[in-house]
């Protein structure tokens, strides 16, 4: 008998910028590097142009990621209330889905929980998350070996989850953010950085934004600076999120 292949699918809810698609092919293929093995296959949905799988169709796949997007998850556009109602389905189906910044607030708005402006401002930079100590399910992830402490990843968000939803369980913080992390049942994990960013992924956006006028130069310096010496933790946040996704 043949071994049906494992099949994913993408909800992209940003646009490819000019340097993603020249670098990378599109950031469908970014996640898809990060997150994909050989032998499955990975369908792209733009969501941000109204792009959907069929009601139908849903069952077909073993997993879901929501990207992260420069509009406000608690908005009221069409794609952003047609993707609210497609989690809900998929949240029914108890379907696995990981929420990636935008994705993240997205998954708590459906879920009842309260999302809004960071309380601290626009986060831009390598950041250090603290990881919750004992947890049974992190564990899992982490393939049963030790849990780290902390892990090191590229936040880039002016919005936040203030409320959990009821029942998530919150798996990271840190002193810019209270939850960096949670999850809510076996199926559904929610992160506030980009594990599928890299140094010069993030630092085209943070000249993208200043050229826009939307940063100040200093804020953007700040940003770069927390990369000189340091990197994201890409293996283990790419070891924890495949573990989830395809556990």
């Amino acid at each position: 008998m043949v071994e049906q292949k494992k099949r994913f699918a993408l909800f992209l809810t940003t646009y490819d910028s000019e340097f993603v698609k020249k670098a990378y092919g599109g950031y469908f293929n970014v996640f898809v590097s990060t997150f994909g093995d050989e032998g499955e296959q990975w369908d792209l949905f733009r969501a941000i142009d109204g792009e959907f799988p069929d009601e139908n169709d849903l069952d077909k796949y073993d997993g879901f990621v929501i990207s992260g997007s420069p509009h406000d998850a608690f908005g009221d556009a069409d794609w952003i209330v047609k993707l609210c109602s497609v989690v809900q389905k998929l949240d029914e189906m108890k379907k696995k889905v990981l929420g990636i910044c935008f994705g993240h607030q997205l998954i708590t708005r459906v879920k009842g929980g309260k999302i809004g402006r960071a309380r601290q401002g626009l986060d831009m930079g390598l950041r250090s998350i603290t990881i919750a100590k004992d947890n049974e399910k992190l564990r899992g992830y982490f393939g049963g070996g030790d849990v780290p402490a902390s892990l090191a990843i590229i936040k880039c968000h002016r919005d936040e989850v203030l409320e959990l939803p009821e029942s998530a369980t919150l798996l990271a913080s840190s002193e810019f953010c209270e939850v960096e992390m949670f999850s809510l049942g076996d199926h559904f994990l929610c992160i506030q950085g980009h594990p599928e960013y890299n140094k010069e992924i993030l630092f085209e956006i943070v000249d993208r934004v200043v050229n826009l006028k939307l940063m100040e130069q200093e804020f953007a310096d700040k940003a770069k600076k927390t990369m000189e010496t340091a990197q994201p933790d890409r293996n283990l946040w790419q070891k924890l999120c495949k573990n989830f996704l395809k556990s």
